[in-house]
């Protein structure tokens, strides 16, 4: 995930959009120095407060913590930036740093990891239509000797952890030399479906026979691994590079026929590749979701009215991704835009682009989750300490929902710079969350449990309980709440109630071990059940600890 950028000349924006209704249908039948922005000028903000003000995060009354809200971070192996952080690790060098990025995410209190599976037309799973990614084995083509994929999504999922399997679509390489790349290898096979650009190899946008090829690549995961979402970061058409053109004129000779321009017919290119992929991981999975992470402006106001009071670069113009038409059309779960900017910064303030995105989302019901830069703290382009804590109390705010916050990049997240994470974890994140659920998913009609037992033990108190779904709508997961005192009732509703959620373990009786309870004092427990989309069920009946 690259954050640079230039500025590109504005396109008109196309007319007319639509809702989610073909979800409905379906669900029915780089190296770290590469990591900076570059949006007009970019000088660092020293504004230490929010808008209209207001000092946030600075002591005071703690944030309202959240029930529901995606907590996530991004987990990227292009170039080894997070995972594995070396090409070459042994497998059991590469699973240990894998549990050490999950617990990670436990320790932060965070319920998601988005990883990247393929970095570069390139593989983390044994995929028939493309090499074992090289930044396993530090060869291209060599297997890891071992599934990286279902030792990702099993270790997520023992940890009750959504898993998002993050894909870079068109890039092929991070060099422009196609004889580097084994001679199997797609790109190889079909040389007429890549071109060079700004010193690396890309599949052709333009191209049906590219497209189709991507989207099989990426299908083959979504079908043959339990994956909770597919997730695109903001590499469509590659960002600009000065002095180099695209060199697509031919592809548009050929296959640009009803189109005036060339930058409307790479975005309808664009377009239909979003469109499609999504139908058909809903066609393949209905209930995987599907969402993308775009460059954070869409397009600025003074551009196109309907866009944000910014002055930055335009993924519409610069990248060709209508992001904005996605959303309404209903083509994506969620929505994940990289607001990587601070409070006051003129040409992308975090106070314009969040209400802007969140009137967006909330025109189509599709799921708002900030994209923010945790590297820019330890960059220290944000030089208030407290600057991701107060963009977490902005977002919660909104008149319009924003549904979570994804964290770049893993690395980022223990080094916890100036302490910034640790102050998210405190004004935010002291309860765990649930992710929030998506009404448009298919949901199962898990039953409330039957909890039978909650008594004392050398290490806690143990918690047992019954799924009363059975076999059929048996739980994917469960929420254990607890409250202070022997009381008739526990508040469900209360995030400072939940103390964790568990996965499921495969059998009718379940059991959970508090190690938070404090010896001699008394507690009151209840227990709901989670589907896989997170719906939840009414609480079981309350058990005293003895």
């Amino acid at each position: 995930m690259t954050l640079d950028s230039s500025p590109t000349s504005p396109a008109p924006a196309p007319a007319g959009v639509g809702r989610r209704q073909f979800l409905t249908l379906a669900t029915a039948g780089v190296a770290a120095s590469t990591l900076t922005v570059t949006v007009g000028s970019l000088t660092p903000a020293a504004a230490l407060t929010a808008p209209g003000g207001t000092t946030l995060a600075t002591g005071g009354t703690a944030p309202t913590p959240r029930k529901r809200e995606l907590r996530a971070m991004w987990i990227s192996s292009v170039v080894n930036i997070d995972w594995p952080s070396a090409s070459g690790l042994s497998a059991e060098q590469q699973k240990a740093e894998l549990l050490h990025w999950l617990d990670v995410a436990r320790d932060f209190r965070l319920n998601a990891v988005f990883v990247q599976v393929r970095p570069t037309a390139d593989a983390f799973w044994p995929s028939p239509y493309e090499p074992w990614s090289q930044y396993l084995t530090g060869v291209q083509g060599k297997d890891p000797g071992y599934d990286p994929l279902g030792f990702v999504v099993e270790q997520c999922h023992q940890r009750n952890l959504e898993i998002h399997a993050w894909y870079n679509p068109y890039r092929v390489s991070m060099q422009a030399d196609p004889t580097q790349l084994v001679p199997e290898h797609p790109a190889r096979q079909h040389p007429e479906w890549v071109w060079a650009y700004g010193g690396k190899l890309y599949f052709d946008p333009g191209l049906p026979e590219a497209q189709e090829h991507i989207t099989t690549a990426i299908l083959h995961s979504v079908e043959h691994y339990d994956i909770d979402g597919v997730h695109f970061d903001d590499y469509f058409y590659p960002y600009a590079v000065a002095g180099e053109t695209i060199p697509d004129a031919e592809t548009f000779t050929t296959h640009g026929a009803g189109f005036d321009r060339i930058e409307d017919w790479r975005r309808h290119n664009v377009d239909t590749f979003v469109r499609t992929i999504s139908q058909r991981i809903k066609q393949t999975k209905p209930w995987v979701k599907f969402g993308i992470s775009p460059f954070g402006i869409w397009r600025n106001a003074s551009t196109d009215p309907r866009g944000s009071q910014t002055g930055g670069s335009q993924s519409y113009d610069m990248q060709f991704a209508d992001t904005r038409k996605w959303v309404l059309e209903g083509w994506l779960d969620y929505i994940n835009p990289q607001i990587y900017w601070q409070f006051g910064l003129a040409v992308a303030d975090y106070a314009k682009l969040v209400p802007w995105w969140a009137d967006v989302a909330a025109q189509s019901g599709t799921h708002l989750y900030v994209g923010e830069a945790l590297y820019k703290v330890t960059s220290g382009v944000f030089t208030d300490p407290a600057e991701l804590s107060n963009h977490l109390t902005f977002c919660q705010e909104q008149e319009h929902p924003v549904h979570g916050n994804v964290y770049f990049s893993a690395n980022h997240v223990p080094a916890d710079p100036q302490g910034a994470m640790t102050r998210v974890r405190d004004d935010h994140y002291r309860y765990p969350a649930i992710v929030p659920a998506m009404p448009h998913l298919p949901s199962t009609p898990v039953r409330t449990p039957v909890l039978a037992w909650a008594g004392w033990r050398d290490d806690g108190i143990r918690v047992h309980w019954t799924d009363a779904g059975g076999r059929r709508f048996a739980a994917t997961s469960f929420a254990i709440y607890r409250a202070d005192g022997w009381v008739k009732h526990v508040d469900t509703e209360n995030p400072a109630n939940l103390v964790a959620t568990q996965r499921a373990e495969g059998r009718v009786v379940q059991d959970f071990l508090d190690p938070t309870a404090v010896r001699g004092r008394r507690y009151t427990y209840a227990v709901t059940a989670l589907d896989r989309v997170w719906n939840e069920s009414a609480p079981s009946k309350v058990r005293w600890s003895v």
